[in-house]
Formats: structure tokens, sequence, C-alpha cells
């Protein structure tokens, strides 16, 4: 249903478009033209057959938006995606092999055991700077 009425939709689309491209404007636009008072219509009847249909044309567009909004709400509905792989035998927690050793971690990286192969480290005396004095006055307020 939800396909027939995207269809409908589409055509009701593609009719206003056209409908509002025939129509005449001040730069003349597309439209019908004028200038001959003969023919099956006059100037001011086609307009207003144009100013009707495109308010007609309008308003199915209107209700068959919200129409297409409701049906397409009505039809989140959650689905699981792959069935096939959920099996009741599988252990909720993955078994790990004894026999296998955590790998042991890079020499030279923080927390690493030391290896021997390492230099020396550095002193851990903190280095000596002199005291900091206030900034001059520079005339721009500080945040405080």
């Amino acid at each position: 249903m939800i396909t027939f009425l995207l269809v409908v939709h589409t055509l009701i689309a593609l009719a206003l478009v056209g409908v509002i491209l025939l129509q005449r404007s001040e730069g003349g636009g597309l439209g019908i033209g004028g200038g001959t008072g003969g023919g099956l219509m006059t100037a001011r009847g086609a307009a207003n057959l144009l100013t009707r249909s495109t308010t007609v044309l309008a308003t199915l567009f209107i209700v068959s938006s919200i129409v297409l909004a409701v049906l397409a709400a009505g039809t989140n509905k959650p689905r699981s995606i792959d069935t096939s792989l959920a099996t009741s035998s599988a252990p909720a927690v993955p078994v790990q092999n004894p026999a296998t050793a955590p790998a042991a971690p890079l020499p030279g990286l923080p927390g690493a055991p030391p290896t021997g192969l390492e230099t020396a480290p550095a002193p851990t005396t903190a280095p000596t700077t002199a005291p900091t004095t206030a900034p001059a006055d520079t005339g721009v307020p500080l945040a405080r």
C-alpha cells in the first residue's frame, strides 16, 4: 500500500510542478500566454483553472505527505537483523586457553618490567627554576 501511495504522491508532485510552470507570471514564464481573444478559453478562465488546479493538487500533495508519514511511522517496529547466528548453546563468556600466556610487554614502555637493556634512568631531582615575579602592569585586566 505504501508503494502505491508513493507512486500517487510522485504523480501529484509532477502534476503540481507542471501546473505551476504553466501559470503566467510577470515575466511570461512557460505560460499559456494571452493576447488573442479567440480559442477554447479566455486568459482569465485559464488563470482561474490553473489557480484552482494548483490549490487542489497542493492540498492532495500535503494530505498524501501526511498519510505517508503516518504509515511510515507505524511500520517502524524493531526487527532482528540476523537470527541465524544466535544459538542457545554458545557460552556467555569466551573461555581462555590456560596454556597460552599473555604477550610480554615491550621493553622501554611505561609499566614494562626492566630487562637490563635500558639505559640508566635520568636523575630524579627536579630542575631548579628562578622564582617568578608578577608581570608588569600592561593595563589589561587579568581574570581572577
